[in-house]
């Protein structure tokens, strides 16, 4: 392969492993990330761009950007995932994070990101660890509102798409996130005065109370696939409406995305897709592209709408 760009879209969920479907839906997912391993390993990056949100583990509200690029990060190890500093390449970050500021796009920079499973995730799944290749992680606020515009992502995606053309390096667009899911993630409005203080200032968990959150995750799964639980359920044509958009490249139809509707049709995590946007919308800076495999699994036992896709350019502009 020889385009000096491509993207991956992944879902991540924190169920993997611990809440599992029918072995021929766990077959037909692990097939589809066996396709994806595949193509990043012809594709051979040299620098990994990673989208990805974060379950107020790294961000609160004491200060919660809309989005946020980080020349330096350490994963939590939530939910069993790896802990530790990512490999992130610093210098690159750097020089993306000044040219997305040249183009009029404000973005907030961080030298010791907090990263959870959504940026672990996808690393260990394609990469085998969080440390085998260069990254430069991007939070995408997709849990705390007031959330901005989906029109504002696609820009941020666009213009780190141009600055990474700048570094004449073979780069990979990473989007991590679910589709439709309404996962029990903390919400501010109402919370009692403890869970308030914890989603503003990010006090830290200690091990056994991080154990009973995760505990109760893995049952609200369990319940979900049951269907005992009140969450909303997953959507299969929304998800779909999603990854035609983006397979199709028509992503200046997500600017008329409303927050609102989003929330309505996806659930209350819905809002993880904007980190696929943002991959698209990147990789399309770059020329036009083509989607190289396609896969879409709806998993209760996940909580979510579970995508796989790869996409390669086309040509250059």
């Amino acid at each position: 392969m020889t385009a000096a760009a491509a993207a991956v879209g992944l879902s991540h969920s924190p169920l993997i492993g611990k809440n599992d479907p029918s072995p021929k839906v766990l077959a037909a997912v692990e097939s589809a990330v066996g396709q994806a391993r595949s193509f990043v390993r012809d594709f051979d990056p040299e620098l990994v761009v990673l989208y990805a949100p974060d379950h107020y583990n790294g961000f609160f509200y004491k200060e919660m950007p809309p989005f946020c690029l980080a020349t330096g990060a350490h994963a939590v190890g939530d939910f069993g995932s790896s802990a530790g500093p990512l490999s992130v390449d610093t210098d690159a970050a750097r020089a993306l994070a000044r040219s997305v500021l040249d183009q009029g796009i404000d973005l907030t920079v961080s030298a010791r990101m907090t990263v959870d499973h959504g940026f672990v995730q996808p690393l260990e799944v394609l990469f085998d660890g969080i440390d085998r290749v260069p990254v430069v992680p991007v939070f995408v606020n997709g849990v705390a509102t007031p959330l901005g515009p989906v029109s504002r992502i696609r820009a941020l995606g666009r213009a780190l798409g141009l600055a990474a053309a700048e570094l004449d390096r073979r780069v990979l667009f990473l989007g991590s996130g679910g589709l439709s899911h309404d996962p029990p993630v903390p919400v501010l409005d109402g919370a009692p005065p403890r869970v308030a203080d914890a989603l503003i200032d990010g006090h830290p968990p200690t091990p056994e109370q991080r154990a009973r959150g995760e505990e109760r995750v893995v049952q609200a799964g369990r319940d979900y696939a049951a269907g005992t639980s009140r969450m909303i359920p997953i959507n299969p044509a929304w998800d779909n409406q999603v990854l035609d958009t983006l397979a199709s490249g028509r992503l200046a139809e997500v600017d008329a995305w409303s927050t609102e509707w989003m929330g309505a049709e996806g659930g209350g995590s819905a809002h993880e897709v904007r980190t696929w946007i943002a991959a698209f919308a990147s990789l399309s800076a770059t020329g036009d592209y083509r989607m190289t495999s396609l896969f879409y699994e709806p998993v209760p036992e996940w909580i979510a709408g579970f995508a796989v896709a790869t996409a390669q350019q086309e040509t250059s502009r």
